[in-house]
């Protein structure tokens, strides 16, 4: 098990990249991780993570695009664009390679990424998603999916009723995801004024959106190549062990791990016992014992 960190410095900048700037908070020195949220977080997702990942590594924590700190742009949240998003802050940033991390509404693009240009991908960590159009989660959602997919999804429409009251669906969120465990108050609070406001809400549900578009994409890029780096799926109470078996045809050589104990939200809920499964894991490129 990970010991108790020191306190680590972390810098926020924002950088061009893509069209677009991209707000990002970077820590640490070594081979590069990139993570990458979901909705409805920032960058501070990850607070828990970075202390124990910055004494080894250079960490890139950013803000998707259209979420946080980063451009509330008019297009682009499908899987492709998102993944040339983080393409160009790692050029941005002077990073040839890196690891990813990424959960939920990150999940598409770090696997467009890696898809597309594996040699930059060293190890692979996906978490609590599914991958659109592709097989193996069928019965996760044999009943529907969620209700608020549909109503994310829907333009227009949850943008325009949930102004004002955006505080209390954003909470509604959190403690689903993380089965109630307390969140800092830092955290709450930058994930709801990251999603306060009639803009700012379109920017996050625009990645429901999307949804027809990944699958189409992700359908094509997986007839052509395959996940050639290290990859490991995690699961948790929501998605189970069905992003497993969507990567187990596509994937040559996978590792996966079920948190059946642990909300949606795994880094805000269990940062530790996550920090303990990734460590061993990434670790491992560079030669370090955990």
């Amino acid at each position: 098990m990970a010991s108790q960190p020191s306190p680590t410095h972390v810098e926020i900048q924002r950088v061009a990249a893509n069209g677009i700037h991209i707000n990002v908070a970077t820590a640490g020195t070594g081979p590069a991780v990139l993570l990458l949220h979901g909705w409805p977080h920032t960058w501070q997702l990850w607070t828990g993570l970075i202390p124990h990942l910055a004494p080894h590594f250079r960490v890139i924590a950013p803000d998707l695009r259209g979420l946080g700190g980063s451009t509330h742009a008019t297009e682009g949240y499908d899987a492709v664009t998102l993944a040339a998003d983080a393409a160009a802050l790692l050029d941005a940033v002077g990073e040839e390679q890196a690891s990813i991390v990424a959960i939920d509404a990150g999940v598409p693009a770090a696997s467009a990424l890696a898809l597309d240009q594996p040699a930059r991908i060293e190890r692979l960590v996906l978490m609590e998603a599914l991958l659109p159009g592709l097989p193996g989660a069928e019965a996760l959602f044999a009943n529907g999916p969620p209700w608020w997919f549909g109503f994310h999804a829907t333009p227009g429409l949850a943008e325009t009723v949930l102004v004002g009251h955006e505080p209390e669906y954003i909470d509604w969120f959190l403690n689903e995801g993380t089965l109630g465990h307390e969140i800092e108050d830092t955290i709450r609070h930058a994930f709801q004024a990251a999603y306060t406001g009639s803009e700012s809400l379109r920017c996050g549900f625009e990645y429901y959106r999307a949804t027809a578009t990944n699958a189409a994409q992700l359908q094509s890029a997986t007839r052509a190549r395959r996940l050639t780096m290290p990859t490991m799926a995690i699961g948790a109470a929501t998605v189970g062990d069905a992003l497993h078996r969507q990567l187990e045809p596509i994937a040559d050589h996978l590792t996966s791990r079920v948190m059946s104990d642990c909300g949606h939200i795994i880094p805000l809920h269990r940062p530790q016992a996550l920090i303990d499964l990734l460590m061993p894991f990434l670790t491992v490129a560079i030669g370090l014992a955990v």
